[in-house]
């Protein structure tokens, strides 16, 4: 099982809330070394006839996962010496480039004279770990990168809840009444780090009467119902109430990936 780059992390994070990431072709690598989500510690292959593999064709995310679909087929390795494989890596470029995700094999192979790497149908899988993305936006994201099918970038509303959406982005805990009503915004720092934040004051209307106990918060892609997108805690539950001035400050919105 593998997972994103701390890379894509941030080019995601930006393409939902507002930079757009263009679907990249897909490379496939091999590593002697775990490559760590910076990609810091890649190590591939050193025979002579290496290269990564360009790879198009994907299972469509469920479960916020994907795999390869059909057969990855690394050149045959033809001289002398032997590398013992324990990783892959999946790259933007057939080299250099960025990493975007990676990941490591159940079983490392060795690799010797006239072996041909291959990497079988459904074998390499890629995950968006659980927490704070919901599963609708990890698998239309896996869908953006690896099949080709674009998430066109929402509008960005704020929500409040009395009730953790969780990856399953259930809305129930909702303020209804009293002049609560979600809250657009579209300014938001550049990602870095897994993480970005709110670029400006967040305001919610002037509460009419008690919204409950707010425990939580949710980005969400319409004024009402729609999708949940990401979620999190309060740092300090709040219960707004008649005249309450309700906003997050420039940069007191975090948003962070793991």
């Amino acid at each position: 099982m593998g997972s994103i780059s701390d890379y894509l992390e941030n080019e995601l994070l930006d393409h939902v809330l507002g930079t757009s990431y263009t679907q990249p072709t897909i490379y496939v690598g091999l590593s002697t070394a775990d490559p760590l989500d910076t990609g810091a510690g890649d190590a591939e292959p050193t025979y002579t006839a290496y290269a990564r593999v360009a790879h198009a064709a994907w299972d469509t995310p469920a479960s916020r996962a994907t795999e390869n679909t059909g057969t990855i087929t690394f050149p045959q390795k033809v001289d002398g010496g032997s590398e013992n494989i324990t990783h892959f890596t999946i790259y933007d470029a057939a080299s250099a480039g960025n990493m975007l995700g990676h990941g490591s094999f159940t079983t490392p192979k060795t690799i010797v004279v006239n072996n041909t790497p291959t990497i079988a149908d459904g074998e390499l899988d890629v995950s968006v770990t659980s927490g704070g993305f919901t599963t609708y936006l990890a698998n239309a994201l896996l869908d953006h990168i690896f099949e080709g099918t674009p998430y066109t970038q929402p509008t960005i509303y704020i929500a409040l809840t009395t009730t953790d959406p969780t990856d399953s982005g259930t809305q129930t805990g909702e303020p209804s009444g009293s002049n609560y009503g979600r809250v657009a915004h579209s300014a938001w720092d550049a990602a870095s780090g897994g993480a970005t934040e709110n670029t400006g004051t967040i305001s919610f209307p002037t509460p009419s009467g008690s919204w409950g106990l707010c425990a939580y918060h949710f980005l969400a892609d319409a004024s009402s119902a729609g999708n949940a997108l990401l979620y999190g805690g309060l740092d300090t539950s709040q219960t707004p109430d008649d005249g309450d001035t309700v906003q997050y400050i420039d940069g007191a919105f975090d948003v962070t990936l793991d």
